[in-house]
């Protein structure tokens, strides 16, 4: 989470970002900050539906506030802490999803009379969609014991046994793995990443530390690679592969 949150404070030039973890009693614990000038919000737990953050886990969706204070969308015990404490006006909260399941909250606000752009939040879904995709990646040690467990039921002699141990390799998330016949490198995938929420090029490439003209190589690369003239189409044609 601290890394998620350091990449969406870059990306966004946001003074405060923070987040944390959903638990397995379906409360957010927020565990990671950026630019509190205190300590009044760590490790406050933020059950589902209760301020910006529960209402974005109960929504599933990105949810932003003007000013924090006066909405009505939200619910507002918290605002001792966000308001008085950390004087925060405009703040979002954006959902880490995974297989319909949100996992965490990324937040990002300000202080004072300007609002979050479009920007930020574009910038954080491309953050959050990252951080879903690592949360659903088997580990280095989980997959060599699925390739393991496929490799000894294609072994096995009896087929009532061979088809048990499929079942069970199936349902541990052992489906063979995507693959991207278009060879699409991992920066050309960041780049697509982004650019499929929105980001310009100039965006992209402060997310990823690169100047455009690269980001621009990356963009072209993705496109003759998908047989595509346009990003546009690349984002749709990488879609169809299962790479974004």
């Amino acid at each position: 989470m601290p890394q998620r949150l350091d990449m969406l404070r870059r990306a966004t030039g946001l003074p405060v970002v923070f987040g944390g973890a959903v638990t397995p009693a379906r409360d957010l614990l927020l565990t990671s900050f950026f630019g509190t000038h205190g300590t009044s919000l760590h490790g406050l737990r933020v059950g589902t539906g209760r301020g910006l953050g529960g209402t974005a886990i109960a929504m599933g969706t990105a949810v932003r506030v003007n000013d924090y204070a006066s909405t009505r969308a939200i619910t507002h015990e918290f605002d001792q802490m966000v308001v008085v404490n950390e004087r925060l006006t405009s703040v979002f909260a954006y959902p880490v999803t995974v297989r319909g399941t949100v996992h965490g909250v990324l937040y990002g606000a300000v202080r004072g009379q300007t609002t979050v752009g479009d920007r930020s939040i574009r910038m954080a879904g491309a953050i959050a969609q990252g951080f879903a995709q690592d949360l659903d990646m088997p580990s280095l040690q989980t997959q060599a014991a699925l390739r393991e467990l496929a490799e000894v039921a294609r072994l096995v002699g009896d087929p009532a046994l061979r088809e048990r141990l499929r079942r069970v390799h199936q349902d541990l998330g052992g489906e063979a793995p995507v693959t991207v016949p278009s060879g699409l490198t991992p920066r050309e995938l960041d780049t697509l990443r982004l650019a499929a929420v929105g980001a310009s090029n100039r965006e992209i490439a402060a997310e990823l530390g690169l100047s455009t003209e690269t980001v621009k190589a990356y963009l072209r690369g993705a496109m003759r690679k998908l047989g595509v003239h346009n990003r546009t189409a690349a984002v749709h044609a990488a879609r169809s592969t299962g790479a974004l």
